[in-house]
C-alpha cells in the first residue's frame, strides 16, 4: 500500500528523473541529440564496468557497442525510463561475462593455457562488478538529493566521524533533527529506481 509520501514522490518526480525521462522519450522519437546525450551520460558507467572485468580495449568497445545496440532495440519497451542506469549496468554485466566466457572457450579450443584466466578470479570479478554497479547507482541517486541533504550525508559518512554537535553548528539544525533527516535521506536513496532495481535483483 502506498503511503502519502510515496504518492507525493510519484506525483512529483525529481528533476534528474524528468531529464532522463525526457531524453529517453525524445530518443524513442528519433531525436539524435537526445540519444547522444544518453550516451554521454552513461558511457562512463559502461566503461567502468568493463574495466572491472579487465577486458581489453577492443573487447570493451565491442561490449559498449553491443549494449547501445541492445538499448536501441529495447528503448520502446523500457517501462521506467528513470531506471535506465540499472538496465544499462545489468546489460553491460551480461555482455562482459559473455566476452569472458568466449575468451575461455577460444583458449581451450586452441590448446592455450586456459588457466591464464583463473577460475578463482571469477568471484572476485563478480564482487568488483557488483560494487561498481552499486557505486554508479548510488552516485546517480545521491545527485538527485537536495544540496542540503547531500551536505548532511557527506558529513555523516566522513572519516573520522563528525560529532552531532559540530554537524548542528555547520548546518544550523538542531541536534535532534539530524537522525530523522538522515533517515529521510536514506529512504529517498533506497526509493531511487536505479538502487531499487539493484535491491530487487539481489533479492531475486
Amino acid at each position: 500500500m502506498l503511503t502519502t509520501l510515496d504518492r507525493v514522490q510519484e506525483a512529483h518526480p525529481t528533476h534528474a528523473d524528468l531529464v532522463v525521462t525526457d531524453l529517453v522519450t525524445r530518443a524513442r522519437d528519433g531525436d539524435e541529440q537526445a540519444w547522444n546525450a544518453l550516451v554521454e551520460r552513461y558511457a562512463p558507467m559502461i566503461w567502468s564496468i568493463c574495466r572491472h572485468y579487465r577486458l581489453s580495449g577492443t573487447d570493451a568497445e565491442d561490449v559498449a557497442q553491443a549494449v547501445w545496440l541492445r538499448l536501441v532495440d529495447q528503448l520502446a519497451s523500457i517501462r521506467d525510463p528513470a531506471a535506465i542506469a540499472a538496465w544499462l549496468a545489468t546489460t553491460t554485466r551480461r555482455e562482459c561475462w559473455r566476452v569472458v566466457r568466449a575468451t575461455r572457450s577460444r583458449m581451450a579450443g586452441s590448446g592455450l593455457d586456459v588457466e591464464a584466466i583463473p577460475d578463482e578470479q571469477a568471484p572476485t570479478m563478480e564482487r568488483e562488478l557488483l560494487a561498481a554497479e552499486r557505486h554508479a547507482a548510488l552516485l546517480e541517486a545521491f545527485a538527485q538529493l537536495a544540496p542540503r541533504d547531500q551536505e548532511l550525508i557527506t558529513i555523516l559518512i566522513a572519516d573520522p566521524p563528525v560529532p552531532y554537535t559540530e554537524i548542528s553548528t555547520r548546518l544550523g539544525i538542531p541536534v535532534g533533527s539530524i537522525g530523522p533527516n538522515r533517515g529521510r535521506c536514506l529512504k529517498k536513496l533506497r526509493r531511487h529506481p536505479a538502487i531499487a532495481a539493484l535491491i530487487n535483483a539481489e533479492a531475486a
